[in-house]
């Protein structure tokens, strides 16, 4: 196939893009600057230049793809809700250049489009537009909408740690934060759980829905279920050599800033059914084994 994919420079992208060359497909592979044109070509890809508002851009990738991967989201999370609007019409373009076709669009979304349940989430779950992560909830209905309009789209709930070589998200971010405030929080008693997946397993679950995902399918690439949020913190503070500290939800902004609405939920995510359908298994370290490596705290991440 050759797969558009958006955001084919990034953390996971660059994983994604890797593991469909290595399948022997070809990507092409959206490029907002020179850079990142030089990084696709340099990883065995093609470039088309645009970004994720220049719609006709989007379209023409789409259009002239035999399928689509879209990784490429703005993460900047005091612009949420507007990088959410982004994201919805980067997918309607793009669903519309493969309307009728019957060819493969997957788009990536998140575990903490729910409001906790009480319960380990699962595919069936749909999105809350009350969750902490609601900006992302309007894009997984229209995958819904696109699946009713001759596109085999799908969807990939990706959890709050994608861990591996490169992270530069969630606990780095964390570990930023210990650094400039000398001690390893979390919010409460941190018995909360965050579900993870490592990069490369999350990288194959892409190709495999993209081969294989019937279309309106909700994919859920999770490998670690519930990791306690302060078990992550007993980590970093032991390798910083920091004392670790609870704090109070009133005063978990203050400390952890952005953060601080993702670290206090308890999100506990299944993937049970996604590893039925299509045969994932994930094979990488978990992220705690992971985490407890001196790379994670050679590079500092900006908080």
């Amino acid at each position: 196939m050759r797969v558009f994919v958006t955001g084919a420079t990034g953390f996971i992208g660059s994983a994604v893009v890797q593991e469909l060359i290595g399948a022997g497909h070809m990507v092409v592979g959206l490029a907002r600057s020179d850079a990142a044109t030089t990084a696709l070509v340099a990883a065995g890809a093609e470039a088309h230049r645009g970004s994720l508002d220049d719609l006709d851009s989007l379209k023409r990738g789409a259009d002239r793809s035999d399928g689509v991967i879209h990784l490429a989201f703005i993460h900047d999370f005091s612009q949420y809700a507007a990088n959410g609007n982004t994201d919805l019409r980067a997918v309607d373009a793009m669903g519309a250049a493969l309307a009728g076709s019957g060819r493969p669009m997957v788009v990536t979304s998140g575990t903490t489009v729910f409001v906790p349940p009480g319960r380990t989430l699962n595919e069936d779950d749909a999105g809350d537009p009350a969750s902490v992560g609601a900006p992302r909830v309007a894009s997984e209905d229209a995958v819904l909408r696109l699946a009713e309009q001759g596109v085999r789209a799908s969807v990939v709930r990706l959890p709050p740690s994608v861990h591996g070589d490169g992270d530069r998200a969630f606990v780095p971010a964390l570990i930023g934060i210990a650094r400039a405030t000398g001690v390893s929080g979390h919010v409460g008693d941190g018995r909360n759980r965050w579900p993870a997946v490592h990069r490369l397993d999350a990288a194959r679950l892409f190709r495999l829905a993209l081969e294989n995902a019937p279309a309106g399918s909700r994919l859920h690439g999770i490998a670690d279920e519930g990791v306690q949020v302060r078990d992550i913190a007993e980590v970093i503070g032991r390798r910083l050599k920091l004392p670790v500290a609870s704090k109070t939800p009133d005063e978990a902004a203050g400390h952890f800033g952005w953060l601080a609405g993702f670290l206090g939920i308890d999100c506990p995510a299944s993937s049970a059914k996604t590893q039925a359908l299509l045969g994932w298994q994930p094979t990488q370290a978990g992220l705690i084994a992971d985490l407890d490596h001196p790379r994670y705290f050679q590079n500092q991440v900006p908080i």
